[in-house]
């Protein structure tokens, strides 16, 4: 068992910084990690406090945006010199056809017996049981599951690295690193 502090070991870093000339390297009040393990498991609940919250921040509100999208705007179309505007003044492309708009207008009859009308009715639903909600929560999860995998792989390349520095430099870490 090493003589790690117990987290998160703060202390006040200055009593390192100032002043420096004639002082030990190890303060009597300083709490120092000299085990790697031990970097790694402050690099870790470190990484875990401060990386998370944000992507469960951002996992709830694609959580909301998903569950609750917002209402959808209808765009206004503009007729100008006969061609179509939408509001931003850019040209508009027409989704009818020109066959389309022939048989709406009554003109090429012959037309109307070669194209067939797509049909109106909606297409089947793919997945009925899964529901908005449910498709929402898994972003969620998705969002927090990688939320800690990526603090873990973090913290453990940057604890090692930092671990092997300190210890190749022979300088003592402290927990406030």
């Amino acid at each position: 068992m090493s003589d790690a502090p117990s987290w998160p070991s703060l202390y006040n870093p200055l009593i390192e910084l100032f002043p420096l000339q004639h002082r030990d390297p190890i303060q009597p009040s300083g709490r120092y990690l000299h085990d790697p393990h031990d970097v790694f498991r402050f690099t870790l609940y470190w990484t875990l406090v401060l990386y998370t919250p944000s992507h469960i921040i951002c996992g709830i509100y694609a959580l909301l945006n998903l569950a609750f999208p917002p209402p959808r705007v209808p765009h206004k179309v503009h007729k100008t010199n006969g061609s179509r505007t939408n509001s931003n003044g850019a040209e508009s492309i027409p989704l009818r056809r020109f066959a389309d708009r022939q048989l709406s207008t009554g003109r090429g009859s012959d037309a109307q017996s070669q194209l067939r009308l797509p049909s109106r009715s909606p297409p089947a639903k793919q997945n009925e049981r899964r529901s908005r909600l449910t498709f929402a929560i898994l972003v969620f999860i998705a969002f927090a599951t990688l939320a800690v995998a990526g603090a873990v792989v973090g913290s453990a390349i940057i604890g090692y690295v930092l671990a092997g520095l300190f210890k190749a430099s022979k300088y003592n870490m402290s927990t406030c690193v």
